[in-house]
This record gives C-alpha cells, structure tokens and sequence, in this order.
C-alpha cells in the first residue's frame, strides 16, 4: 500500500487505516458481535498494509480497546500505529457538554493522566503510537487538557498527540503548547465542512487529517437502502440522514456514485475514498468494518486514482437532505 506520514514527524503509515469502534459499538446488538473475527480483521489489516489502528476508550465503552489490545498482542503491536482517544465520557460519568444523550466530556488534566494509564492497561501496551482528544470540553480550557497530553509524552507514554473535531482556532490555541500530529474530523461525499478551513491549516502545517466516518456510515458504499435495514439497536437509527424521506432523497448521490464506479472499474466504497483521499496527501481515512471482505475492499482504495473529470463529477454531488447529528 501506498504510505504517508502521520505528521511532519512521522511515523510512516498506510494511506488507508482503520476505524475499530463498530467492531464492539454502535452498530449493532451485541449479542451479534464476533470478537474473533473482528481480531483477524485488525491483523489482516496490517497484512494489507493498512497500520494505523484507531479506538478510544469511550467505545463500548472500554472494550474496544480491550478488542484491540487483543489483536495487536506480542509481535503484532510492532507492526501497528496504535491510536486511541480521550477526553469522551458515559452520560453517568463526568460530563458536561455531550455531543449525544450518551456522552459528556472530560477535558480536566487530572482525568487525562489517569485516562492514558487506563487506555495503557485495556490495550496491553506501554506506549500509544498517538493520542487523541476526543472532543474538546467547553469548561476546560484546551490549554490545560493539552498540557496533560504533552505530559504524557513527555513520560513515554504516548509517541504524538492530536485532536478531533475542532477548529482552527483551537488547533493553533493547542499548538502553542505543544506540537498537533493529527486532526480527525468527519470528512466524505456527503460531509465536506473540513474542507472550508480546518484541511487547509493542517495542510500548511504539515498536521496529518484523519477522516473518519469516509464512507458516510457505510450509505455511500451502498450497504443501506432503507431505514429497515439498519439493526434495531444500530445508532444510525438516530440520525437525521438516516430518516426514510431523508434517506430516500439521499439514494440519488449514491446512484451517482456508482455510476463513477462502473466507469473506472472499481467499488462505490473505494471510489469514495479514492475522493477522501485526493483531497490532500497526508489525508488518511479510517474507514471501519469488521468484514474481511470490506477490509480488503477498503485497502484497494489506495491503488485507486481518480481522473480530473471523476473528481469533479464527484465535487458536484448534491448536498445530502438531513444533518450529520
């Protein structure tokens, strides 16, 4: 797989990672999950070349990262770019501004220091290739949540620190205090808002962006034609472009997305991330799945260039009916 940096400073990943957190949350009733399967998924992943690893502790929560700790135990966590997150809460924890009814934040340096030795313990590790702030907490402010972080590298217990849905104030309010290796935001065909401001700044600086979410929860692989196909217990269920009338409008960007992908003989899924990733070159993708087959999918992606004309058909997609929460 074609490799990029995570930063200016490296390390060097595969352009393509993985996202773990429906693996064990989210997206399904959890008497259906397959931690065995999801297992060889991650280490099929490092076979393919796809290395960065993402969680966070919140998913489960605390078992995802457990999950992977599984995974990636003995010689495996050599071959991985381990990262997770921090900084998400259970609604029955410390909370206070939630970006869900289930989640609050938690940005207080206190919390952050016994949070990383936490995630260090579920993840069977001594260190975490990157650790990420969740979101930031409206009450704390980012530069005490980023000091604790930087904290932690200094102590050896994390390589690099980034954040996750921010802005770009906040991005340059965090590198003043130390260095932003990463931002991670929702970046697809049906939600573009990064593009605006926050991609470019990481591009200038030399801060890897990591979408997640890149293939608009599985809707622009064509994997959901209807609000009955998504699991009773699945949080999709949720949200607004999931809704019937929404989702039916929203069919028609997917129809053209498809339509790209018959005409340069490839998937619906790697002709999205073939766009995610064109949108600059240290941009990596953390699509999710826990099929091998998606996996394999998903890797092929990185092989795949669009033309000037495919992208920007591809920019001219419709704005989808409905908003991301």
């Amino acid at each position: 797989m074609r490799t990029t940096t995570l930063g200016t400073e490296g390390p060097e990943v595969g352009v393509v990672g993985l996202g773990c957190m429906g693996m064990s949350h989210a997206y399904d009733d959890p008497a259906n999950r397959d931690d065995e399967t999801s297992i060889g998924v991650i280490r099929q992943a490092l076979d393919l070349g796809v290395t960065l690893i993402d969680t966070a502790d919140v998913y489960g929560p605390y078992t995802n990262e457990e999950l992977v700790g599984r995974a990636l135990a003995g010689a495996y966590r050599e071959r991985a770019v381990l990262a997770t997150k921090v900084g998400l809460v259970p609604s029955d924890g410390i909370s206070s501004t939630g970006t869900s009814p289930n989640y609050g934040r938690n940005g207080r340096p206190e919390y952050v220091r016994q949070a990383v030795d936490a995630s260090l313990r579920r993840l069977g590790t001594d260190h975490v290739d990157l650790y990420q702030l969740h979101r930031v907490d409206p009450d704390v402010p980012i530069e005490e949540t980023w000091g604790a972080m930087a904290e932690a590298v200094a102590a050896g217990k994390v390589r690099q620190i980034g954040l996750s849905e921010v802005t770009v104030d906040e991005i340059r309010r965090a590198q003043a205090v130390h260095p932003v290796a990463s931002v991670q935001s929702e970046l697809s065909l049906w939600t573009r808002d990064p593009l605006a401001e926050v991609l470019p700044h990481c591009e200038r600086e030399g801060i890897a962006f990591l979408p997640f979410s890149p293939l608009g929860r599985g809707f622009l692989a064509g994997r959901v034609s209807s609000f009955d196909d998504l699991p009773a217990d699945d949080f999709r269920r949720r949200l607004p472009r999931f809704q019937q009338d929404a989702l039916r409008a929203n069919l028609a960007i997917v129809g053209r997305v498809q339509a790209v992908a018959d005409r340069v003989g490839a998937s619906p899924a790697q002709v999205a991330l073939a766009w995610v990733l064109a949108q600059g070159d240290r941009v990596i993708p953390i699509p999710g799945t826990k099929t091998p087959k998606y996996l394999a999918d998903n890797a092929g992606a990185a092989d795949l260039r669009l033309s000037a004309e495919d992208l920007a058909e591809l920019d001219a997609l419709p704005t989808p009916e409905g908003g991301r929460y």
